[in-house]
C-alpha cells in the first residue's frame, strides 16, 4: 500500500532543467571556463559536496569560486524564468490531483533550497498539493546518496515501502534506490541509461502515466 510520493522538483514536476541546461554552459563560459553538455548531464541532482568537486575539477582551476559561478548561474536562471515563464511538467496536476483525492502525502527531496522550491511551486500554481519539501542542502551530502530521501521517510513517519519515489535524473534515481524506495523514472533532457534501468522501478513517459501503477 502506497502512503506517501516523493517527488525531485527540477526536471520531473516543474519543467526548468532545460535552462539549466543552457545557463550551467553559460555561467562557465562567462569565468573562462568550458562545460559540455555531457558534463552539464552528469551534475544533474547531484548534491552540493558532489557537485562543488565536480565543478572545479571541470574547471581545471585550482583557485575555483564555487559561490562566486552559483550565483551568476542563479542569476541566469531567474533571467531566463522571468522571460519564457515556469510550467509544470506534463500529466503533474493530473497526478497530483489524483493522490491528494487518495489521501496520499506528496512530499519533495530536492537538491534545490527550500525557498527556491516554495516559490516555485507557488508560481506553477501545485504548491498546495505538498505535505512537505525537503531539501539535500539540509543533508551531509544529497543525492547520489541516499539522505535526502532516508530523511524524507522518517520525516513522514513511514517504511520505505510505503514510498515511490519519483525522478528525472539518474542521480535522482540511485539516491532512492540506496534509501530502499521504489524508484519511478520519468526521464528529462536524456533517455534512461542502461545502468539506471536496472535499478529503477518503472519508467513512465509522463506523470500522469504514474496513477496506474498505484491503482
Amino acid at each position: 500500500m502506497i502512503k506517501a510520493v516523493i517527488f525531485d522538483l527540477d526536471g520531473t514536476l516543474i519543467d526548468t532543467e532545460k535552462y539549466f541546461r543552457i545557463n550551467w554552459p553559460k555561467a562557465f563560459e562567462h569565468f573562462g571556463y568550458k562545460m559540455t553538455d555531457e558534463q552539464y548531464l552528469s551534475i544533474r541532482s547531484l548534491g552540493k559536496p558532489f557537485v562543488q568537486e565536480t565543478l572545479k575539477a571541470f574547471s581545471g582551476d585550482p583557485s575555483f569560486n564555487y559561490e562566486e559561478l552559483i550565483a551568476y548561474r542563479g542569476k541566469l536562471m531567474e533571467e531566463s524564468l522571468a522571460e519564457n515563464g515556469l510550467e509544470v511538467k506534463k500529466g503533474a496536476e493530473e497526478l497530483l490531483s489524483y493522490l491528494k483525492e487518495k489521501g496520499i502525502i506528496c512530499a519533495i527531496a530536492t537538491a534545490s533550497p527550500v525557498d527556491r522550491s516554495e516559490r516555485y511551486l507557488k508560481t506553477a500554481g501545485i504548491y498546495k498539493y505538498f505535505d512537505r519539501i525537503i531539501s539535500a542542502r539540509n543533508m551531509k551530502e544529497g543525492k547520489p546518496s541516499p539522505d535526502v530521501y532516508e530523511f524524507a521517510v522518517k520525516e513522514l513517519g513511514l517504511k520505505k515501502e510505503e514510498c515511490f519515489a519519483v525522478e528525472d535524473s539518474p542521480n535522482g534515481a540511485l539516491s532512492a534506490y540506496r534509501a530502499g524506495l521504489k524508484v519511478i523514472m520519468v526521464p528529462d533532457q536524456s533517455p534512461t541509461d542502461e545502468e539506471t534501468k536496472k535499478i529503477i522501478f518503472a519508467e513512465v513517459e509522463n506523470l500522469s502515466q504514474i496513477i496506474n501503477l498505484i491503482q
